[in-house]
């Protein structure tokens, strides 16, 4: 009687292990992407809140440390951020000119916050009014 061996494996074969392992590779790298994009996101966001806040600061004390005049200042915050301020009187339409007294004035405050390179450059502009005694 002849026997005969019939070999049978218990494991995966050397082409099996080569897919699983592309396939985790694949979806390694897919994963990596997702999650990069993720902190660039967040690094966004954290410069638009900066530039807000900024932003918000110099409308604050604007008309509160000096009385409110039209011109332009300008500077930079964190070596990062370049902002400028402008101030100019606010004029009403033709028709509401009634409402304007002679002791007070409008004046409509804009502030420009920039960053980046000029490649990648963002900006953030923030607009308000402000009344002011002219009376001073």
């Amino acid at each position: 009687m002849i026997k005969i061996q019939v070999n049978k494996q218990k494991g995966f074969s050397l082409l099996e292990i080569l897919i699983a392992f592309s396939i985790l590779a694949f979806s390694l790298g897919i994963l990596l992407k997702i999650f990069s994009s993720g902190v660039d996101t967040a690094i966004v966001a954290e410069d638009y809140t900066a530039a807000v806040q900024i932003a918000e600061s110099l409308m604050a004390k604007t008309g509160l440390e000096n009385s409110l005049q039209a011109g332009q200042d300008s500077g930079t915050e964190n070596e990062k951020y370049e902002w400028l301020l402008t101030v100019n009187p606010y004029l009403f339409e033709p028709g509401n000119a009634d409402s304007v007294t002679t002791t007070m004035g409008l004046f409509k405050i804009k502030v420009i916050v920039s960053w980046g390179k000029a490649v990648n450059s963002r900006r953030v502009e923030l607009t308000t009014l402000k009344l002011a005694n002219q009376n001073r």
